[in-house]
């Protein structure tokens, strides 16, 4: 069967020199981020400061809505930050937890930096719960949705989970979340790109992700999705003369708030991580997120199948419809395996309580697939020779 997605593939230069399955952790670049580079460096050089009015100011409001067609949300709804972390931070600072509802609930399946973040407002009087994995591949859905209660303000949590794939219940965890009165902060980075998302048929409060893995962006763009309803009422504390009504008026004393999407923004715009993000959203948009799953369902498929049948244990889900774009793989010496395949120039990662991390996106080809099993079969046969 013809694969028609791998006509895309002479778009990313890195193709040409390794098997590059690792666009969970860092999508390759493609070829127009060369041009977009270009083109933001002649700005700066001819036309200076003009810049800003002409094309600068604009673009983090243009990128929103570029990634905002992406996960169908309505125009002007999303803003765009430097990391996931910041993106949180503004939505926290949107919110008071000095009260009785200061609740805030995640799993021990979140990316630590999300963590991390949440662990800190406790200073901050928020009550945090953390939901434990049962099996380090799954969420158990009913005790997360047992711990939102009327008590919950916020409920941050990965859409799909970066260690094992697992697909989150996302409608499940909107539905019990706003049944209380709780909002829920949805990390969209790990399904981006690789799956469809829906923000309004999810009736998600805010959804977060960046732009450098499944989207083929590069670091240095995330991204904010605020529900309209939500957008024009929230005024967050984490705020700058961006998120101002008027912002070169330069007024002194509080902030008079702006319309979304600037109203949750802050400082001076990451021009040229925006102008580099813009290539890799023109194509995933080209190419479509739902042809994209279709392909990422078979070749993680074909992946299990691969590992099964060397006997290697598996830490993602089987079932297709609870998996994303990843297939973590525990077979023996994974650490070793991966630094070995890395001077291979074969890009994958390794991930505690995961192991190797084999990500495959639309520009890869089945047979790229299979020349990771045999590498990893001939690394692991060496390594059973050199230790008798």
């Amino acid at each position: 069967m013809s694969d028609q997605l791998l006509r895309y593939r002479s778009e990313f230069p890195i193709l040409e020199r390794a098997t590059y399955l690792i666009s969970n952790s860092l999508g390759a670049m493609p070829r127009g981020v060369y041009e977009a580079m270009k083109g933001y460096a002649d700005t700066w050089a001819r036309r200076g400061v003009r810049a800003w009015e002409e094309r600068w100011w604009m673009l983090a409001a243009e990128v929103g809505d570029e990634v905002g067609a992406l996960m169908n949300a309505p125009k002007r709804s999303v803003s765009t930050h430097q990391n996931v972390t910041t993106c949180q931070a503004v939505v926290a600072s949107c919110f008071d937890f000095s009260g009785k509802r200061n609740k805030v609930v995640y799993t021990d399946m979140n990316f630590p930096s999300v963590m991390y973040f949440w662990e800190a407002q406790k200073k901050r009087g928020a009550c945090v719960h953390m939901v434990k994995t049962d099996d380090g591949i799954t969420v158990p859905t009913d005790h997360l949705l047992d711990a939102i209660d009327e008590q919950t303000l916020l409920v941050p949590v990965s859409h799909v989970i970066f260690r094992s794939a697992f697909i989150n219940d996302a409608k499940a965890i909107v539905d019990k979340a706003h049944k209380v009165g709780a909002h829920v902060v949805l990390d969209t980075f790990q399904s981006l790109g690789t799956l469809p998302v829906d923000v309004q048929a999810l009736d998600v409060d805010f959804a977060c992700g960046g732009v450098l893995k499944w989207l083929c962006g590069g670091p240095g763009v995330a991204y904010l999705y605020v529900r309209p309803d939500l957008g024009g009422k929230l005024e967050p504390t984490f705020t700058g003369w961006t998120a101002h009504q008027d912002p070169f008026a330069f007024e002194t004393g509080p902030i008079r708030y702006t319309d979304p999407p600037y109203r949750f923004m802050n400082g001076t715009p990451h021009v040229p991580a925006l102008e580099a993000a813009r290539p890799g959203l023109e194509i995933i948009t080209e190419v479509g997120v739902r042809r994209i799953r279709e392909k990422s369902k078979r070749q993680t498929a074909t992946l299990i199948d691969l590992a099964d049948k060397n006997g290697w244990p598996v830490n993602t889900p089987r079932d297709p419809e609870e998996r994303g774009g990843t297939v973590s793989i525990a077979m023996p010496d994974s650490q070793e395996v991966c630094r070995e395949l890395l001077r291979r120039e074969i890009l994958v990662d390794w991930r505690p309580q995961a192991g190797v991390r084999v990500s495959p996106h639309f520009y890869n080809s089945d047979q790229e697939l299979e020349t990771l099993i045999r590498a990893v079969e001939e690394i692991l046969k060496d390594r059973q020779v050199a230790a008798r």
